[in-house]
């Protein structure tokens, strides 16, 4: 068994620590934006195509005390990297963070882990120096009260890189924090969503997703088989299952909207490269005819927001309306949250879940909300607020 690290936005951990109790992995423990997990390298490969939230997935290569230089270049070199590393792949250490630790300079950790890094395989393969170019191993070093944990990278490209968003439109939703906010919200598929501000159509299309049972990384190739622990061939017995799981057929009601003609065109595109991908990947595409408009596909159209109107009597509506510092505005984003009051009388027996960069929203919208969470959507730290119906939609 290994020790792992899967990394999410901040207030995401309880939809992440769901997702990985589902993947039947145990949790070690958790902390603001990262959950600590043993595995397997099934559990591996399964968390790195199966986790909705996570940004990443990390190895824990060793845990140590160190309280001086000295320390922390004999623990980094007692690494056994000639394990995980093979002779053509240099390292990078991309990341360093120190908090309340004897050790304070973080290029000084930096320039140390990777000259011990460096010594071990540069002896172990015979070589002057490790390649300076081509593949890299990417290493993150975090300092805890002189504890030192060393994590090898095994995603690559971040896990919020599905495949299907070459266009993003203006200030998008990161993937995995849309899903994070799917999934805190207890939005199921059975339930209508609409998102009233869609934009390049992120919330909807992660929806679609999880609503065809798609793992989010079936599309994509991770680090963790470029390394000396990966197995490619369990690899691809995981893809094909997972595949096999693919299910088109159900009827799902996902639907977004917004006023800015280009957005919705994006949306409309990264929808059918979602689609193609998917159907790409699947084993099977189970009587779907090319070339037809299917009706489980996220139906995107242009409309205000003022002029929304619900397509059931209950349902989700999930949305990213524009944040003041994504789009450097904030009276007017103030003003959109006023007119959004308008969703509560066109939408009476819809819950509804709003993420925004605004502290204050509620005293906009006019209504306070039964939850609010702190979440963060890249960089930038967000609110994400729920409100409920005063009648229970139907289960």
């Amino acid at each position: 068994m290994m020790i792992a690290i899967a990394l999410c936005g901040v207030g995401a951990e309880k939809a992440l620590s769901n997702e990985l109790k589902k993947l039947n992995i145990s949790i070690l423990d958790s902390s603001f934006g990262k959950l600590r997990f043993s595995t397997d390298i099934e559990g591996l490969y399964r968390a790195l195509m199966g986790l909705r939230v996570a940004d990443r997935v990390l190895l824990e290569t060793s845990l140590f005390y160190a309280e001086d230089f000295d320390a922390l270049f004999e623990g980094v070199k007692n690494i056994v990297w000639e394990d995980f590393i093979p002779k053509n792949i240099g390292v990078r250490i991309v990341k360093v963070r120190i908090n309340r630790s004897r050790l304070q300079s973080e290029s000084s950790v930096q320039a140390i882990v990777h000259k011990a890094c460096a010594d071990r395989l540069c002896k172990y393969y015979h070589l002057s120096q490790l390649p300076e170019h081509g593949e890299t191993a990417d290493l993150r070093v975090y300092i805890e009260k002189n504890n030192v944990s060393v994590l090898l990278d095994l995603s690559g490209e971040p896990l919020f890189k599905r495949g299907y968003r070459t266009e993003g439109g203006i200030a998008p939703i990161r993937e995995t924090t849309a899903s994070a906010i799917l999934l805190l919200a207890g939005w199921k598929r059975k339930f209508s969503l609409y998102d009233p501000f869609c934009g390049s159509g992120t919330i909807a299309i992660e929806a679609a997703m999880y609503a065809w049972d798609m793992a989010p990384g079936l599309g994509r190739s991770f680090f963790l088989s470029s390394l000396l622990i990966g197995k490619k061939e369990l690899e691809e017995e995981i893809r094909k299952e997972l595949r096999e799981k693919i299910d088109f057929s159900r009827t799902i009601r996902i639907y977004g909207s917004d006023s800015d003609t280009r957005s919705i065109s994006i949306a409309k595109s990264n929808t059918e490269r979602a689609y193609e991908l998917a159907r790409g990947i699947a084993l099977s595409e189970r009587g779907i005819r090319q070339g037809l408009r299917l009706p489980w596909l996220p139906d995107f159209k242009v409309i205000p927001m003022k002029e929304a109107r619900p397509i059931d009597d209950e349902g989700y509506i999930i949305t990213n309306p524009p944040y003041g510092k994504r789009l450097g505005n904030s009276e007017s984003a103030e003003s959109t949250y006023r007119e959004m009051e308008i969703l509560k009388k066109n939408f009476p027996k819809w819950k509804m879940g709003i993420i925004t960069d605004h502290a204050g929203f509620e005293s906009f919208f006019g209504e306070k909300a039964d939850s609010c969470r702190e979440l963060t959507n890249g960089a930038i730290q967000s609110y994400f607020f729920q409100f409920e119906t005063k009648d229970k939609l139907t289960q």
